[in-house]
């Protein structure tokens, strides 16, 4: 068995478009083919016995022990590494359950696409590789350290995952319907699309203050802060040096705290020193952190985190360090290990509590309480093993909401307001919170900006408090989902000029619109990057762009196949067809298959949206019995029987009738413009054009801020030329000749450029084309059977990147495809295009149009610009008197 090749699939993709993040393994069994798993002797017995856990996989057979049913009865490899794969992760604390092992129609035999669901990225390609290995081991009835795969596993998620707090803010606004993006690998998350997007760092905003955050970050200016503000504060100073903390200790006395002034997570902290050795340790402690150190009187009493949100309190919990409790007989390593065998405890922050374990910390406490891991404390001894109660280190916290006494929620919310923060955790030292803090000996230690939120959600006892809402509610204000209007446009043709032209549109009607397309992505028609930008990554691009309110996103096969879409859902979809082009790629190799891929998109259409669906075309307007949102139907005729059905039920269109672009309300009909009018269309000769024009016209029309008069200004400035449309119709008039250059790249495009090509009044007409390396051999072969039927010439030539071919393939293909049509037309092969288009412009024919199959657009406009400037140079130059 081998991996030909493994995918991690992000957004809405071909297995699922609920079930977003998926891993994709292309799996070879090779002569494991031939052996299902009721031909391995001992296969199941030895699968139970490392993972008796399966058998609550339930499979097909839809009850427990379902799985290790189709083992007993044979099933395939792949279908077994998918279960290992998702097992091992819910054994690494990542439960997930969605899997999928299929053979796609045409693949050859013994390939298997394994696709299964992850919660962490990483984890889930270390599960796809370690299931593989797993399998194998079982297979050839070797021992498998499977307790290190899981480590390794939990290690990753750890370190990759976003921690509870931002973890808990982000479900809570992805259960609103706000998305989000993760701007980084730490916890900087974007929540909400383009102008309506606000940011998260753990639990600081993009609304939090950065005064407030810095003042909150020096302990002692805090603490100067609320002590004017009659707060309740511990005595202390600021020092920098050991006569200075003799100073301070003769002048407040025993016991102490030091800590350094702008530390956090209570790194650096030493509490409840008695004495002048312990004194100097801590200082040194503290400067590694600061320069300056505070030291103040040491409080008894217990610690409380308190938390107000948007200058409101929302929850209180008293917190616990790490301890344990001594019976008399067990030493403390025992008492440790018997803490961590709680069912709560778990590694990092994969369950309400974390493991205790014994780091610089705990080893000083002990040495400074001169006990070690072997001491027995007394029966109902409590040995505290870290200095903080930080739940990440082992600490507890118990809720205790409800017992925060009128007075304290007073003045938690009036030092939130002091500090300026809005989300803020307040330290209390006090006997409780039930009685007035400023009454009862107790005090604020600290005020936290990016508070953390476990010990609230989680706690180890009491209510759970759902904290991450009146962050969420502060963020987005009720009603607000912080979305952007989203069209979304896919299909084999058609769909950059679709989706330049309703961004166009959308332009006209005052929208700060961003778009992808497959030269580029551009914000406000800002050319951002350059290349074909119709995948994921671009479409990220925009909607994390804080300028654009209005998102126009052209979405290829190609990223749909390899990541998935980069939203969840959409105002409107477009679907402009479906055309044999890219066929035997990505395990796609019926049309129907590619219908599949089209889909994707519609399906994620709100469903308060519409879905644009051509009905011309069947395998697109299949597509709306699976869709549960509206629709809307274009079409060349408005006599086609779907549209008139369609609008008999009161559905919108826009159809193309007796020369007009028309809009369809029912059976009330808004004619838009003549096509003529439209410069697209070069005078409704070319009706592609026209076609594309119709699904950019009803999108626009579904939004109620763009109205009729926007959409004909937007077709009557839409221009197109090498700048606004590159690559679509783009003409060049030479002195004596014409080249027109366009993207065209498979049968379906080529022969609607040539329906155009053939409506133009030219004496002699050139084609030059090229065949992609990666399409099969029928595709090549037809676009010289479609070149041979409209060209009186044909140049040949090859694309740069011959994507695993040889020239002389591709060449032969061609003439072959030629042959078969008119074996008597003149051809010249030039596998340069740069020196194709040099051949040309030498030996051009007098009033010769030259139909040009662009390969990378931008560079072949660039050398077409530069032999235009080549002729007007030598047009001067002969004009010049001798």
């Amino acid at each position: 068995m081998q991996i030909l090749e493994i995918k991690v699939l992000k957004g809405p993709n071909y297995w699922s478009v609920r079930r977003t993040k998926l891993i994709q393994m292309k799996l070879d069994l090779e002569e494991k083919e031939n052996m299902p798993t009721n031909k391995i002797t001992g296969f199941r017995e030895r699968l139970e016995k490392l993972l008796p856990s399966l058998y609550e996989h339930r499979c097909s057979v839809g009850k427990p022990g379902g799985f290790f049913e189709r083992v007993d009865e044979g099933t395939w490899m792949g279908h077994v590494i998918e279960h290992i794969a998702l097992e091992i992760q819910t054994l690494a604390g990542m439960d997930t359950g969605f899997g999928r092992t299929r053979t796609p129609d045409g693949e050859k035999e013994g390939v298997y696409y394994v696709v299964f669901s992850y919660m962490e990225e990483d984890a889930g390609l270390y599960a796809a590789k370690a299931a593989v290995r797993i399998a194998h081991s079982l297979i050839e009835g070797t021992e498998y350290d499977l307790a290190n795969d899981i480590q390794q596993m939990r290690e990753i998620r750890e370190d990759t995952r976003l921690g509870p707090s931002t973890g808990c803010i982000v479900d809570e606004a992805a259960k609103r319907g706000i998305p989000y993006i993760r701007l980084n690998k730490a916890s900087l998350v974007q929540l909400g699309y383009g102008v309506n997007q606000k940011r998260i760092r753990a639990t600081i905003a993009s609304t939090t203050s950065n005064i407030a955050v810095d003042i909150a970050g020096d302990k002692e200016e805090t603490k100067m802060l609320l002590a004017a503000a009659e707060i309740p504060v511990p005595r202390g100073t600021v020092i920098r040096t050991e006569e200075a903390m003799d100073a301070a200790i003769a002048k407040y006395g025993y016991p102490l705290v030091i800590k350094p002034i702008d530390g956090n997570h209570g790194k650096g902290n030493t509490t409840n020193i008695t004495n002048r050795q312990q004194a100097i340790k801590a200082f040194e402690a503290a400067k590694a952190y600061s320069r300056s150190v505070i030291i103040e009187r040491f409080l008894t009493g217990y610690d409380f985190r308190c938390l107000v949100i948007n200058n409101k309190f929302i929850c209180a919990a008293l917190r616990t360090p790490a301890s344990v409790v001594g019976d008399g007989i067990h030493n403390i390593q025992w008492l440790i290990d018997e803490t961590n065998r709680d069912p709560r405890r778990g590694f990092g922050h994969e369950k309400v509590l974390t493991q205790i374990t014994i780091d610089q910390f705990t080893q000083k406490m002990m040495d400074d309480a001169e006990i070690t891991l072997d001491h027995i404390p007394s029966n109902g001894e409590r040995v505290l093993l870290k200095p903080t109660a930080n739940l990440s280190t082992g600490g507890t916290s118990t809720d205790v909401t409800d017992e925060v006494h009128p007075a304290n929620i007073f003045m938690f919310e009036r030092i939130a307001r002091i500090i300026g923060l809005d989300i803020c955790g307040i330290d209390v030292m006090a006997t409780d919170l039930r009685t007035p803090v400023a009454e009862n000996g107790g005090a604020i230690l600290e005020v936290n900006a990016a508070p953390g939120f476990r010990m609230h959600i989680d706690p180890s006892e009491g209510l759970p408090r759902n904290v991450a809402e009146p962050v969420v509610d502060m963020l987005f204000p009720k009603g607000s989902a912080g979305r952007i209007p989203i069209i979304a446009i896919t299909g084999t043709n058609g769909k950059t000029t679709t989706t330049r032209l309703t961004a166009h549109i959308a332009k006209s009607a005052g929208k700060k619109v961003g778009y992808t397309t497959s030269d580029g992505v551009y914000i406000q028609n800002q050319l951002m990057m350059k290349g074909d930008c119709t995948g994921p990554v671009s479409s990220t691009f925009v909607l994390k762009d804080p300028t654009v309110d209005f998102a126009v996103l052209e979405c290829a096969r190609g990223g749909i196949l390899k990541s998935g879409l980069a939203f969840q859902n959409c105002e409107v979809a477009v679907v402009t067809n479906v055309a044999a082009d890219h066929m035997g790629l990505g395990g796609i190799h019926t049309l129907e298959a590619m219908a599949k891929v089209k889909a994707v998109v519609p399906e994620t259409v709100f469903p308060h949206g519409y879905a644009v669906l051509n009905a011309d075309d069947d395998l697109v307007y299949k597509m709306k019995k699976d869709l549960k949102c509206n629709i809307g139907l274009f079409s060349m005729d408005e006599n086609n029987p779907r549209i008139k059905a369609h609008c008999a039920e009161n559905g919108l269109a826009c159809v193309y009738e007796n020369g007009y672009v028309t809009i369809m309300k029912g059976n009330w009909k808004i004619r838009v413009l003549p096509a003529r009018d439209i410069p697209l269309t070069y005078e409704g000769k070319a009706v592609h054009n026209i076609n594309n024009c119709l699904p950019a016209v009803l999108s626009s029309y579904l939004f109620r801020d763009i109205t009729i008069d926007d959409i004909k200004t937007g077709l009557q400035t839409f221009i197109p030329s090498e700048s606004l449309t590159p690559g679509r119709l783009n003409f060049f008039h030479f002195k004596h000749f014409t080249m027109l250059a366009d993207f065209a790249h498979n049968p379906h495009g080529l022969k609607l450029l040539c329906d155009f090509v053939s409506k133009l009044d030219y004496p002699i007409k050139i084609g030059v084309i090229s065949g992609t390396g990666d399409r099969r051999d029928e595709d090549i072969r037809e676009l010289g059977e479609i070149s041979a039927r409209y060209f009186d010439e044909i140049i040949i030539r090859c694309d740069k990147n011959l994507r695993g071919r040889t020239a002389e393939e591709i060449i032969e293909l061609l003439q072959q495809g030629i042959r078969n049509v008119n074996p008597d037309i003149p051809i010249i092969t030039i596998p340069n295009e740069d020196q194709a288009l040099d051949y040309i412009y030498e030996n051009a024919k007098p009033g010769a149009l030259y139909t040009i199959m662009c390969d990378v657009v931008a560079r072949a406009l660039d050398k077409i610009r530069e032999l235009k400037q080549k002729e007007e140079k030598e047009g001067i130059t002969l004009s010049q008197p001798v």
